[in-house]
């Protein structure tokens, strides 16, 4: 697998004619986690399928680029923030549904591995509508860390889980996904703070990068900078309504 990119995006977007976001300019450092946070409706959902090449409602001006100058096709994986799981397969077989698409054979040691670390080793022939919204969502996780892209883009992807859940499940999405190329999309300033490496605050006119903390991720999520960074990162999202 190539080597994780830097991603440059440069532009604005609009909806029936009205600016969504933008002019704006976001950075986003190779092998890096980029936690994105602004308010509903401020358009990180669309930055993120923007840079997955997925369609939007509205229209995009400008540029996406990458460091090595390659393409994004084949090299990018996306948590959504729906699980998008199939009801008429199994965990397992949600888990490995990309190599199926793919025509490959899947690795099922790895899929069972992964599906064992998020929990749900007892629960592999359950179909989704006999799961839980949490363990819905850990199987769509297990089904993005199978996929060994240089860039992940990761919608919400610990949102429906409970704090103690949520905690183990960022550890796993780091260490599966060090070296690569991240963009988190969430709402909540502990959870930038303890796993972004990059933390950028996107408002309709700008993307403002806020200072991150000298200890590298992940962050104890208790130590008093960690908590005072959260802090404040708080305060000035509350003070952007």
């Amino acid at each position: 697998m190539t080597q994780a990119p830097a991603i440059h995006v440069r532009g604005t977007h609009e909806v029936d004619g009205v600016r969504q976001f933008g002019p704006l300019d976001v950075r986003m450092p190779a092998g890096k986690w980029t936690c994105i946070l602004g308010r509903s409706g401020v358009g990180k959902s669309t930055l993120l399928r923007l840079i997955a090449g997925l369609t939007t409602a509205g229209e995009f001006d400008g540029h996406i680029t990458t460091s090595d100058a390659g393409t994004l096709e084949g090299r990018v994986t996306v948590m959504a923030q729906s699980d998008l799981l199939l009801p008429w397969l199994s965990v397992l077989e949600n888990t490995v549904l990309g190599a199926r698409l793919r025509g490959e054979d899947p690795d099922m040691k790895k899929a069972q591995g992964l599906l064992d670390r998020v929990g749900l080793s007892g629960h592999l022939d359950k179909r989704p509508n006999a799961l839980s919204g949490g363990m819905r969502q850990r199987t769509a996780l297990a089904r993005t860390l199978m996929e060994d892209r240089p860039i992940a883009l990761l919608d919400e992807p610990f949102s429906a889980l409970d704090a103690s859940t949520r905690a183990d499940m960022q550890e796993l999405a780091a260490e599966v996904l060090a070296a690569k190329t991240v963009l988190l999309v969430t709402h909540d300033p502990a959870e930038a703070v303890r796993l972004g490496h990059q933390i950028t605050v996107l408002t309709p006119d700008a993307a403002q990068t806020w200072p991150t903390l000298h200890i590298p991720p992940i962050r104890d999520q208790y130590a008093p900078a960690t908590v005072g960074c959260q802090a404040g990162l708080l305060a000035h999202l509350r003070e952007m309504r």
